[in-house]
């Protein structure tokens, strides 16, 4: 369980008061709303990448609130999958499982396994500046599922891609969805994202998060 409460973010002149949300254990669930209204860094916060000030965030009720990033156990895709350019598609598939101090042959055969599932094998050796949109956020859908994560946050996928990327990448989030051993938290400003993906959907509206199903 993904779960947030009253919580309140600011930065600059931008505020967010008093959020709540809760995305059931193994469900996907899709957040929409207006660009600027705040979805981004909901995510962030949960993430432990933006400070916030008040508020709890728990994970199946261990509140994390303030817990740096690395040990909240999350996988996370920002929506410009913020690939390291000097690193290959191995080294990104490979980079959590390192700094938890995994044995090299668990590394090789779990980064094969995420390759072959993403339909990146032939990418391995490959850096970002060679790809192309759908392979940067495939790497990055798997850097981030790389070390089994039970939690998932991924802020706007799929909205920089053509139709055809967009639904290939979409059949590998229902195949997430669908084994139901990671809970997801999903950005969006697509209709049918939501439509395909969601067990639960929630709209932020003038700083209101309302669960639409």
């Amino acid at each position: 369980m993904i779960q947030i409460i009253d919580l309140t973010l600011r930065q600059g002149a931008f505020l967010l008061a008093g959020v709540s949300l809760e995305v059931p254990s193994g469900q996907y669930g899709v957040l929409m709303g207006k660009t600027g209204c705040g979805k981004t860094s909901i995510l962030e916060a949960i993430a432990g990448l933006r400070p916030i000030a008040s508020g709890t965030i728990t994970l199946n009720d261990r509140n994390i609130t303030r817990l740096a990033p690395g040990e909240r156990g999350i996988g996370y895709v920002p929506q410009d999958a913020a690939l390291f350019r000097t690193m290959t598609v191995y080294n990104h598939l490979a980079f959590a499982l390192e700094l938890r101090g995994t044995d090299r042959a668990i590394i090789d055969n779990r980064v094969m396994a995420l390759a072959e599932w993403l339909g990146i094998e032939h990418l391995l050796h490959r850096r970002p500046a060679g790809l192309s949109g759908g392979e940067a956020q495939r790497v990055a859908l798997g850097r981030a599922l790389s070390f089994r994560p039970k939690y998932l946050l991924l802020d706007e996928p799929l909205s920089s891609l053509d139709e055809e990327t967009r639904g290939s990448l979409m059949d590998l989030l229902i195949g997430v969805r669908e084994k139901r051993d990671v809970t997801v938290l999903h950005v969006t400003h697509s209709s049918v994202e939501a439509e395909r993906l969601a067990d639960v959907r929630f709209r932020l509206v003038h700083g209101e998060v309302i669960q639409e199903g």
